[in-house]
């Protein structure tokens, strides 16, 4: 995102925070567009396996992930860089139509290869969402009050996460499950109207930008990640090396012109900070994509179960994210991104042992509650670390490049885990390929502590008590 927006003069007009008359309507539109994008995300998750019951191609399950993730990059980039030259009104406008067009697409897809359509125009509008908010809280909420304005978006999440799984798993069991996708179109549409009205009186950036948007690096990305991702799906093994070493070379290249240099090696501080990220996104999310599966497809125990597992691990992201906030000063990142990353090896640990059938699978809800704390005690961490040792006038590319690694992450783990499900479900079954999805994960996490070795001990300026609670 340019810094153009960041160094914009403050609207100080409506003194009272947040909910002042003059930023009330703009603080609702913000919050619902996010809520609506986060529900949607997590609703997906946990009606998966029913969906894929109904539509076949297990090939495709990790797909309908990936692909949202990677279509986000491009709306995430291209929105930041556009809002600098075009009114904000527009850009969400058509981040959201994008994101209603994806949900029609997606509650109608005869199969699975339409639904990943689907997802990843849904994925090309969420992207635009909080690159725009972002924007819009920079222009429009003087400096005390932002703190607060992003801990509400924070609750955006949140608050989808602990309902938003139960209320998909009801009505996928009421009226279907394409109804999660279709009865989500009106609230988007109100949401929409609210936002896009608030966002008419946005100002304009100080300086407009001029920055030219890296369509090719960009969509290098994608077709990297994208194409390394399918060529490991092939399940050929020709392929799946030429295609994985050509789309790893091509995500490279193109992930280079849009860090800042030396940002994807794991040297000590910053860039093993970013690269941690990407570690960490990676190893939870190629389990938290298969707790549903695991628990519906092969325990067949009911939605709701998964359901209770999915909330249980927001609870305690939440939770993580609170305790970070009160130690980071003390105890510096290291030594709570590190641990983090051994409870997310330990929930993945308890998942595979879920996956027995002589054992209860509820124990699901407890097992991915500590995966949960986990990437809740690391996840923020590496936020405050990025801001606090990047240079002088490089904080808005050290931010982006951990956006980037952090997107890349869950996009390359929800990739791999489905192409190991799906590469052992014709052969050793769907348990064991489960089982192999979760211990890739381990892996990956167990990487994570290695790398974490080289994160700053303590932060190079102590945080107020106030700032890390917030």
């Amino acid at each position: 995102m340019s810094t153009d927006a960041t160094r914009a003069p403050t609207t100080s007009s409506g003194a009272g925070g947040i909910w002042a008359p003059a930023r009330r309507l703009l603080t609702v539109g913000l919050v619902l567009a996010v809520t609506f994008v986060a529900f949607e995300a997590l609703a997906i998750a946990t009606i998966l396996p029913v969906v894929s019951r109904h539509l076949g191609d297990l090939r495709l399950y990790g797909w309908v992930f990936s692909a949202f993730l990677l279509a986000s990059l491009i709306g995430i980039v291209v929105a930041g860089t556009l809002a600098d030259r075009v009114p904000l009104g527009r850009l969400m406008l058509a981040g959201l139509a994008l994101f209603a067009l994806g949900l029609v697409v997606g509650g109608t897809a005869p199969d699975m290869a339409v639904l990943v359509v689907g997802r990843a125009v849904q994925g090309l509008g969420a992207g635009v969402v909080p690159a725009v908010a972002y924007v819009a809280i920079s222009r429009c909420y003087p400096d005390e009050s932002r703190p607060r304005m992003f801990a509400v978006l924070s609750t955006a999440w949140v608050v989808p996460g602990l309902i938003g799984p139960a209320i998909a798993a009801l009505v996928a069991a009421a009226v279907g499950w394409r109804w999660v996708f279709l009865g989500l179109i009106p609230l988007v549409i109100v949401a929409g109207i609210l936002v896009v009205l608030a966002l008419r009186h946005v100002p304009p950036p100080a300086s407009p930008g001029t920055a030219a948007v890296p369509y090719l690096a960009v969509l290098g990305l994608v077709a990297g990640a994208g194409g390394a991702l399918a060529s490991l799906s092939s399940g050929v093994v020709p392929v799946v090396v030429a295609g994985g070493i050509a789309g790893s070379a091509l995500l490279a290249v193109s992930l280079r012109r849009l860090t800042p240099p030396r940002h994807l090696s794991a040297r000590p501080g910053l860039t093993a900070t970013i690269f941690s990220r990407a570690l960490l996104t990676c190893c939870f999310f190629a389990g938290d994509a298969y707790v549903p599966y695991a628990i519906v497809t092969v325990r067949h125990a009911p939605t709701a179960v998964a359901a209770l597992a999915l909330t249980a691990s927001t609870l305690t992201w939440t939770a993580g994210s609170w305790v970070q906030a009160r130690c980071i000063a003390r105890y510096g990142p290291r030594r709570l991104v590190r641990p983090g990353e051994c409870l997310v090896a330990i929930g993945l640990g308890l998942m595979c042992v879920v996956l027995l059938p002589s054992v209860p699978p509820e124990l699901a809800i407890g097992a991915w509650a500590v995966a949960g704390a986990g990437i809740g005690t690391a996840y923020a961490p590496l936020s405050v670390t990025t801001l606090d040792r990047a240079a002088p006038g490089e904080e808005g590319r050290a931010t982006s490049a951990l956006q980037l690694c952090d997107v890349l992450g869950q996009a390359i783990g929800t990739g791999v885990a489905g192409a190991i499900v799906a590469a052992a479900a014709a052969g050793i079954g769907h348990g064991p390929g489960v089982a192999l999805a979760f211990s890739f994960g381990i892996v990956v996490a167990l990487i994570g502590v290695i790398v974490g070795a080289r994160l700053p001990s303590q932060l190079t300026s102590r945080l107020p008590h106030e700032a890390a609670d917030t």
